[in-house]
């Protein structure tokens, strides 16, 4: 199955609560938090919905993490 890469690149602020709840929903916090999920229909929707907030790129399956979902952040000092 072919997973999605999905990084927020545009701020959650002054945008309607429910692209809001949508981005968090999709296991993003902050910019340049990026996830991997499984290429589904309701995540297509969702990242359909906020498009213009996220960036989207296709992984190979022996790309990324083991299981369903990964979360990669900058560190902080």
């Amino acid at each position: 199955m072919t997973r999605l890469k999905v990084t927020q690149v545009r701020s959650v602020i002054h945008r309607p609560k429910d692209q809001k709840q949508t981005v968090r929903r999709l296991g993003l916090h902050r910019i340049r938090d990026s996830v991997i999920k499984d290429d589904r229909p309701e995540i297509r929707g969702m990242i359909a919905k906020v498009g213009h907030l996220v960036a989207v790129e296709e992984v190979a399956d022996n790309e990324g993490a083991k299981g369903t979902e990964t979360t990669s952040r900058r560190k902080t000092s």
